[in-house]
């Protein structure tokens, strides 16, 4: 069994993987405070929960976006799991082949998403990560990362909605019955799912056009994603565990040279 673990900006997304099937995923909020212990007990007693041996772990990988928190989390599996985690990063062998200006700046997030799309579901491809940013990736179909589009994620756009205006209320972020709506609630989640599901097919027609891609396929991951994809006609597939998919296949490829 290996464990894979994706640090994100909002939650901390961990795996089990025996072989290419994933035995079990769970979230933890990801929390600069906490110490090395705390996310340790943590890890430790999910991994009892669901039936597994913390001392049975084979070995274990990590991308993270918040450098600040690496230190902890990698002392943190050391020291309860007994492994040196592998690091996504500058220097870990990806697959694919980074067409940046400067690849150091490509976060490692991206990368394991669009390793796991071009090796499931083949390429040219896009692929949407609905997080706390949503990120578009473009690959070519022999695997090249070419770049693509940052935009706010759907949460962070809604939390400041309602944080730097005085009358908007905090909301559940779910479709509305109609795009007209007869609430206030009702046209805040009118403007915020409708508003992301315009931009995504907007961009994803220009990138198209762009590259001349016209059929890649278009891969949805992330918190959000099914229910942009529901509206969004031009999102061929949805998979919410791309990324520990991706972190898997990460770890194979380098597992030799850890």
């Amino acid at each position: 069994m290996i464990l894979v673990m994706d640090v994100g900006n909002s939650n901390i997304k961990i795996g089990i993987f025996e072989g290419d099937k994933l035995l079990n995923s769970w979230r933890m909020k990801t929390d600069l405070a906490q110490t090395a212990d705390e996310y340790g007990i943590c890890v430790v007693e999910m991994l009892r929960h669901c039936g597994l041996d913390p001392a049975g772990m084979e070995g274990c990988i990590m991308a993270s976006v918040i450098p600040s928190l690496n230190y902890t989390l990698e002392h943190m599996l050391e020291f309860y799991l007994g492994k040196k985690p592998l690091v996504a990063g500058p220097g870990i062998k990806t697959g694919i082949n980074i067409k940046y200006e400067n690849p150091k700046e490509v976060g490692a997030d991206r990368i394991v998403n669009s390793l796991a799309a071009w090796r499931l579901y083949g390429g040219p491809c896009i692929v949407i990560d609905f997080g706390t940013a949503t990120t578009f990736n473009v690959l070519s179909g022999s695997g090249e990362f070419l770049g693509g589009v940052i935009c706010p994620g759907i949460k962070l756009s809604t939390e400041a909605l309602t944080s730097r205006t005085a009358k908007l209320p905090k909301i559940e972020l779910t479709k509305p019955a109609s795009v007209v709506g007869r609430t206030t609630v009702a046209n805040m989640q009118s403007g915020i799912i409708y508003g992301f599901v315009g931009m995504v097919d907007y961009i994803v027609k220009k990138i198209k056009a762009e590259t001349g891609f016209s059929e890649a396929k278009v891969i949805a991951t992330g918190g959000f994603s099914e229910l942009i994809a529901a509206e969004a006609g031009i999102i061929d597939r949805t998979d919410k565990t791309l990324t520990l998919t991706g972190l898997r296949l990460l770890y194979e490829l380098n597992r030799e040279a850890h």
